[in-house]
């Protein structure tokens, strides 16, 4: 890719460089554009329409001691955009015949059906109602890099409600929950089966457990910080108020997570922990907005866009939130509560994820063929995306318009 500096008619402080046809334009001068005005480090955007790059751009740097810069190689956390590829993994065995979401979780996974849920489905598990959205056991040191612990402290948990009868986000369970299915029928861990079936078929830049011998292309995750006049959302207020939420124990009860710690790339994180960049996030999504059949048959694309769970409030999150088996669909929650980052506007049909405090966004929209991809490494508030991604998305579907 040609690392030419890409004309805009605003000049943001650090060039942008990429890639960006005529048709979007006005994508490249809304990246521009936000790069100041949210004071971003550095970011990659990627378009693909009907299979073609339209949109290939990066900007900034990858610490926020700006030492140096962002670049075509440079990779970032995609935050819980992996979620969107783990689910994906699952399909491709749907797909195959060789995992039913109907059926319970321990006609593949026997140990897991103890203290509640020994009822609880695959689809459960992947649209966010299985009960387990944070561990309630004390995670030791180091925890969440150990996969077979976590394994077991989910085995023997008891969920927060009775699965199936409530939505709540898992943040952070949801990796090792479809992971460790996927590991019983494949016999394959969650980062093998990914490399596998879906990154090395797609010549992707995409890994669940980082080799590491790409560490150092990693940019560095720079944490939210709140000023007085934020408004918290209710997730912030049941996070600060209550020790033993879901949500405070979805954060903290971690055995000491870092995102930006070598050993946690890794770790094969299904829920926060992809590395990657955001040519590689929309190319991912690229297959299944053509429907093309490449990674999953055309039913199994109709499946991600169908809206399986739809909630007025989820129990973790604390808005609205609308899932098919795995993904995220539209959400438009505009108005309906304080503050913004609260929505995710995509197509009736289109389907995707976007990662913590707005730091990745990705979808495929198969009734117009679009891939879209999106990383920045610096966090906002919002715990779904924010005006700096969802500009972006408005354009592109502008641009195809």
């Amino acid at each position: 890719m040609s690392q030419n500096i890409v004309e805009t008619e605003y000049q943001p402080t650090v060039p942008i460089k990429g890639i960006c046809h005529d048709d979007f334009q006005n994508v490249a001068e809304i990246f521009a554009v936000n790069f100041d005005k949210y004071s971003e480090i550095g970011s990659s955007l990627c378009v693909i329409a009907d299979g073609e790059v339209t949109v290939d751009l990066f900007t900034g740097h990858t610490t926020n001691q700006k030492h140096e810069k962002w670049n075509e190689n440079t990779l970032a956390v995609a935050f819980s955009c992996t979620k969107a590829a783990v689910a994906l993994c699952a399909h491709i065995l749907i797909d195959k015949g060789l995992l039913n979401a109907q059926e319970k979780v321990t006609k593949y996974w026997p140990e897991y059906g103890k203290n509640g849920k020994e009822d609880t489905t695959v689809e459960m598990i992947l649209n966010h109602s299985a009960g387990l959205p944070a561990l309630k056991t004390k995670v030791k040191d180091g925890g969440f890099l150990d996969w077979d612990y976590v394994v077991n402290l989910l085995e023997n948990e008891e969920p927060f409600w009775k699965p199936g009868e409530q939505t709540g986000y898992h943040m952070m369970t949801t990796g090792w929950l479809i992971g460790e299915i996927i590991r019983r029928i494949s016999g394959k861990s969650l980062g093998q089966f990914f490399k596998e079936e879906i990154s090395d078929l797609l010549n992707l830049e995409y890994w669940i457990g980082l080799p590491e011998s790409e560490d150092q292309r990693v940019a560095k995750v720079t944490p939210f910080t709140s000023s007085p006049s934020d408004k918290p959302s209710a997730f912030a207020d049941a996070f600060r108020n209550d020790l033993s939420s879901m949500q405070r124990l979805s954060l903290t009860n971690t055995g000491g997570y870092d995102y930006n710690s070598p050993r946690t790339y890794r770790s094969e994180l299904g829920g926060v922990g992809g590395i990657t960049n955001a040519r590689s996030l929309a190319k991912v999504m690229s297959p299944l907005a053509q429907n093309n059949e490449n990674i999953i048959s055309k039913e199994g694309v109709k499946r991600l866009s169908q809206s399986n769970i739809k909630s007025d409030i989820d129990s973790m999150l604390l808005l609205p939130t609308n899932f098919s088996e795995g993904f995220m669909l539209n959400m438009d929650n505009r108005g309906k509560f304080e503050g913004e980052g609260g929505s995710f506007l995509i197509g009736n049909n289109a389907f995707g994820h976007v990662g913590f405090g707005g730091s990745s966004a990705t979808f495929a929209d198969p009734d117009c063929k679009l891939a879209f991809g999106y990383l920045v490494n610096k966090l906002g508030g919002e715990y779904l995306i924010n005006e700096r991604g969802q500009s972006l998305i408005n354009e592109a579907y502008k641009s195809i318009s």
